[in-house]
């Protein structure tokens, strides 16, 4: 007998419906084929075990499947229970007339029952779209796939309560999520406070600005100033993710293994932190079958570096394209996949070797030369995609020991949401654009107008300080940044002076 279930693969962080077709005749042998990997090969033991152990049959016949359509890679445990289901199936113990209308997958123990699986959001909203009416999944991936409320979720705990449900049986029910209670109550909950830092007014000010327009930062200072704090409370600050926002971050770490188990969506956004020790493909993405790298993970959210020149080179220039473009796309011999990856970027590192290099207290003694050397490390072109270089000196005795409370997240987050609302509108007629430091040359020229004493001011900083001509560009967009914090339609001269300020590294006398 030939019944046939439906499962899918994962293909970047997209879903493709895979359709197994299960044949049961004479003989003994048991054949799978449509290019499945070895754990998909090794579902034949699970299931026979599986099946022995809660009192159904595996049957002693020939049995043919074919994973459909046969030139996509199938990978992983998560075909234990389509395979299973149409095992069932074909051999007379599960009804088959309601197959047709389910999307299965679900990996299988050795006593039936149903562990979690990658990409349950994703065969959600391909199950959807197919015009399935349901989807079979373990109990644990329930509540993230009941996010696509359109589809009707079954989560299982064992293969007896799939069979039961496929029999007219048993009290498996749809699940539902409650969006309130799992997003929208928790998506400005941070562990991490702004009213925590003593001190350090001028880094939040920067960071309240990078936040405003999706700038890059690089915080430079010696060890123990607080640049790492700083950092892991930025995220506190950005605006709460919205809905289309969350449903692409979860896909991500969904596909990742990364999502928690009965997690139905990210709620806040993403703050990664990878070890200077992570490769190339670690950092971008990649393998043999393309994963999301760390730039996908911290998609909609912040990707910090800390100690950035003890990143190999070759893992930070990998990163300047998808820095540009916001997407990554990574390429194999038989497969292409794009991955999403806008985030902002942090990064932290000490001035010099020793650590020392503008300290005001303790001398530095690295020889001369090698402050010059430390910085460059970092590449030109990387640099030049990182608005705000803001030096960061540590916090005085008095200032540690005051009392009083500074100023919390809640509060300055109000400002950067009024900031981004005015961009919204700004950049309503280009999709593509949803912050400040997104605008192209084209874009600054037009929203970034400024007058006759600003000009001069511009004109004269970069002769006195010896910046860069690359900094010309960013400082207009860090200063339109400013100005609409301020809620100020036009860029103002001091406006122009507080951008200025942050371009110290761009300086010619930095490190000489």
């Amino acid at each position: 007998m030939l019944v046939k279930t439906f499962g899918s693969a994962l293909f970047g962080i997209e879903s493709i419906p895979i359709t197994i077709e299960v044949n049961i005749g004479k003989g003994i042998q048991f054949f799978l084929v449509g290019l499945p990997d070895s754990a998909v090969k090794e579902s034949q033991q699970r299931i026979e075990a599986a099946l022995s152990n809660v009192g159904l049959k595996y049957p002693k016949q020939k049995i043919v499947i074919n994973m459909a359509p046969a030139d996509i890679r199938k990978e992983g445990s998560a075909y234990d229970l389509p395979i299973a289901i149409g095992i069932l199936a074909a051999s007379g113990q599960v009804d088959h007339s309601r197959l047709e209308e389910f999307v299965i997958m679900g990996e299988l123990s050795l006593d039936g029952g149903l562990k979690p699986v990658k990409g349950a959001l994703p065969f959600a909203i391909k199950a959807l779209e197919k015009g399935f009416k349901g989807l079979i999944i373990p109990e644990e991936n329930a509540a993230e796939a009941a996010v696509v409320e359109q589809l009707e979720v079954y989560g299982a705990k064992n293969i007896t309560d799939v069979v039961g449900f496929l029999n007219g049986e048993g009290n498996l029910t749809a699940f539902k999520t409650d969006l309130s209670d799992s997003f929208l109550n928790k998506r400005d909950q941070y562990e991490y406070d702004f009213s925590d830092v003593k001190g350090q007014e001028n880094i939040k000010r920067a960071l309240e600005i990078a936040a405003a327009g999706g700038h890059n930062v690089i915080l430079i200072g010696p060890p123990g100033s607080g640049k790492t704090m700083l950092a892991k409370r930025l995220p506190s600050i950005l605006p709460p993710l919205n809905l289309e926002e969350a449903l692409e971050t979860t896909k991500i770490h969904s596909v990742s293994g990364l999502l928690g188990q009965r997690t139905a969506l990210v709620s806040r956004r993403p703050f990664r932190s990878p070890h200077h020790t992570i490769s190339d493909a670690g950092l971008v993405g990649g393998g043999t079958y393309p994963q999301p790298g760390e730039i996908s993970l911290a998609h909609n959210g912040v990707l910090f570096l800390d100690e950035l020149p003890e990143f190999k080179r070759s893992v930070l220039e990998v990163m300047r394209q998808p820095m540009e473009a916001r997407v990554v796309t990574i390429s194999r011999a038989r497969i292409s996949v794009d991955f999403p990856a806008s985030f902002m970027l942090i990064s932290a590192m000490n001035p010099c070797p020793c650590g020392y290099y503008n300290h005001p207290d303790q001398p530095c003694v690295c020889s001369p030369g090698i402050v010059q050397k430390y910085l460059n490390k970092i590449s030109g072109p990387l640099m030049d995609r990182i608005d705000l270089h803001v030096e960061v000196v540590p916090v005085a005795f008095k200032e540690l020991t005051e009392k009083r409370l500074s100023e919390r997240s809640e509060v300055i987050r109000e400002r950067v949401i009024r900031a981004r609302k005015i961009q919204e509108k700004r950049f309503e007629k280009n999709p593509s654009v949803h912050a400040n430091a997104q605008m192209s040359s084209k874009l600054l020229q037009h929203y970034c107008v400024i007058d006759d004493a600003g000009r001069a001011l511009l004109k004269n900083a970069m002769e006195r300080l010896s910046l860069s001509a690359r900094a010309y560009d960013r400082i207009l967009n860090v200063s339109r940044t400013i100005a609409d914090l301020e809620q100020s339609e036009h860029i103002l001269t001091e406006h122009l002076a507080e951008a200025i300020n942050y371009r110290s590294l761009d300086r010619e006398t930095w490190g000489s």
